[in-house]
């Protein structure tokens, strides 16, 4: 199979995308978080080429990608007005809701679940794409599962290339990380995985929330999950990462005294005089965690190496955007974490 190379800015993208869809095709598509590996949501037989191309497990739910707050209701039932606050100050945007699925939506696009997980992406050709198919577009992150994640086309041609019909071309994702995932099928709000919209963001428009455990820790591979990215290890390069927290001085104490030839630092750009002579990577600022973001894919993906034996790296702290990065550096360690201030 070719796959097509399309630009977001050619006025016939999305015509051209939204046909193939229609006919059962996957379609790479940007967003303003990664890039998704598409399929029309309510194909089944379009559904599994999604899993089968990812080689992702039949049990980890998509989101479906809708135009706007109006199309809910075509997808899910009983929707408390909770659902659509969120949508009014968040979509177009990095948002996804978790809500009763209607018979219209199939299992295998909710994972075998009686919910289903919504979202209108902020980026204009992805919403044309969609208005134009006529059809809700499922898409989860277009990388291989459980590797880093695609923020440019040219990543996801190295995963799919001529295995899928086409790669819409929108430039690099300006979030960098997938979007928040919030539940709102019980009597609580539940954040499932952190993202471009904070916890506190969240707090202000829905009053409450409850932060699931999967976003702090690893769950047992047995439990059932209502969101991509909860069970699963993810984000990650082949070799092992570990996460080394404490000051700077510290970390790089542990660090540099544990180095071994073929070992890599991923580090903030502030940090990288310390790590001369360790191969350090830089994938953003410390004082700027949207840098971070942006950039902690790229950077992963990049360490994704056999000739790598271990990556150390500097995990940001604190709420905000930094809570999504710390969550996925974590998920890429399996939950490796070593202080170094109680190592010293």
């Amino acid at each position: 199979m070719q796959t097509l190379l399309l630009s977001a800015s050619d006025s016939k993208t999305a015509a051209a995308a939204a046909n193939l869809i229609m006919n059962g095709q996957l379609v790479a598509i940007p967003t303003e978080t990664v890039y998704g590996l598409g399929a029309n949501g309510l194909d089944e037989a379009a559904v599994a080429k999604i899993f089968e191309a990812k080689g992702r497990p039949q049990d980890n739910p998509l989101i479906l990608h809708i135009s706007g707050p109006e199309q809910i209701e075509l997808f899910c039932h009983h929707i408390p007005q909770k659902a659509y606050d969120l949508a009014e100050a968040f979509w177009p945007g990095p948002l996804t809701i978790v809500l009763p699925a209607k018979d219209i939506v199939p299992k295998r696009t909710t994972g075998g679940l009686s919910t289903v997980a919504v979202r209108c992406p902020d980026c204009d050709v992805t919403r044309e794409i969609i208005r134009l198919s006529g059809v809700p577009i499922a898409a989860p992150s277009a990388n291989i599962s459980g590797k880093p994640s695609t923020t440019t086309a040219e990543h996801v041609r190295h995963d799919h290339d001529g295995k899928i019909a086409a790669i819409v071309d929108g430039g690099s994702c300006r979030v960098g990380v997938e979007s928040t995932i919030v539940d709102l099928t019980e009597a609580r709000p539940r954040l499932l995985r952190p993202g471009g919209v904070t916890p506190e963001q969240l707090l202000e428009v829905l009053g409450d929330l409850v932060v699931d455990k999967a976003v702090t820790a690893q769950i047992d591979k047995d439990e059932v999950v209502k969101a991509p990215g909860m069970k699963y290890r993810h984000y990650a390069p082949s070799e092992p990462v570990v996460i080394v927290s404490g000051s700077r001085e510290k970390a790089a104490e542990y660090i540099r005294s544990h180095f071994e030839p073929g070992d890599r630092v991923l580090c903030f750009e502030e940090e990288l005089p310390l790590y001369e002579g360790c191969d350090p990577l830089s994938y953003g600022k410390e004082a700027d965690v949207n840098t971070l973001s942006a950039g902690l894919f790229a950077a992963l993906r990049e360490l994704d190496d056999p000739s790598i034996h271990q990556v150390y790296a500097r995990c940001p702290v604190g709420g905000g955007v930094a809570y999504a990065v710390q969550n996925r550096l974590k998920k890429a360690a399996a939950f490796h974490i070593v202080d170094a201030e109680e190592e010293a």
